[in-house]
């Protein structure tokens, strides 16, 4: 908490298990601080909440580590779907996993915020998100699953599937695992179809649409480099954040949503 005494310190980056994002992001708001969280964000909506509340009550900006919608092909795919160049998005499929083989990390412990929907799902959320260009309005069906209990135990998932509902009755349907290796995004339009593969990846993000290739090349190295760039630049220049703390909210609270499916195996409105 004396980092609240050094001026040189003008942004603290919080990327501790999620368990602990919400204590820390208050401590560093309090400290006179930016603060910049990794996602997940934190636990509950409720944890967000105060989160963002802290920060605006100091008057410092709060951004949340998302860094794939700093990435040029992500905000391409966007462009094409707000200008709504193929039409409105009929439906949406995506998946994001990967094979996790560790047995004592944070990711295995439920009271650190393990479990694969905090971590990739998040992934899987942002992809129906911002591939619908929409909010959902339920959670239509989930299910959470382990294939290996000894490892993701006590409910803990290690794969968790949901549909998500969105106006207009669309549906986009999401995997998250850490039991496979899994990356795509297809988004069904009027017009044809926009295919991202890898979607979520830390490089090599690309993909394609009736209307040509998405691979833009960029020369800035890595991900978290454009991010941290931008969220630099958006407080030297006292402009909103792209990813603030309202954006990581969201996704936590289709997070609650999705478990709370998947226990209930009913539709839960949102």
């Amino acid at each position: 908490d004396q980092i609240a005494n050094n001026d040189d310190i003008d942004v603290i980056y919080i990327v501790l298990p999620p368990s602990m994002h919400k204590e820390y992001v208050i401590r560093a708001a309090n400290a006179g601080k930016h603060v910049w969280c990794e996602k997940p964000m934190a636990i509950t909506e409720k944890e967000c909440r105060e989160m963002i509340d802290a920060c605006t009550k100091n008057k410092k900006s709060l951004a949340i580590g998302y860094r794939l919608q700093h990435e040029p092909n992500t905000q391409e795919y966007r462009r094409i779907l707000k200008q709504k160049l193929l039409g409105n998005v009929k439906k949406l499929d995506c998946a994001a996993g990967y094979r996790d083989n560790r047995t004592d990390h944070w990711k295995q412990k439920k009271e650190m915020g393990g479990g694969v929907l905090y971590d990739m799902g998040v992934y899987a959320i942002q992809g129906a998100r911002l591939g619908t260009n929409m909010e959902p309005v339920s959670v239509v069906s989930a299910q959470t699953s382990t294939t290996r209990p000894e490892i993701y135990k006590n409910g803990l998932d290690e794969t968790t599937t949901a549909v998500l509902e969105f106006p207009g009755g669309v549906l986009a349907t999401i995997k998250t695992s850490f039991g496979e290796n899994t990356n795509f995004m297809n988004i069904t339009c009027e017009k044809g179809e926009i295919k991202m593969e890898p979607y979520s990846a830390y490089s090599g993000v690309k993909g394609s649409s009736p209307l040509g290739e998405i691979n833009f090349p960029y020369s800035v190295p890595g991900q978290q480099v454009r991010q941290m760039d931008d969220d630099a630049l958006s407080i030297m220049q006292d402009k909103p954040m792209l990813v603030p703390g309202e954006e990581g909210l969201r996704d936590i609270r289709i997070v609650e949503a999705i478990y709370k499916s998947a226990a209930s195996k009913m539709t839960v409105k949102l």
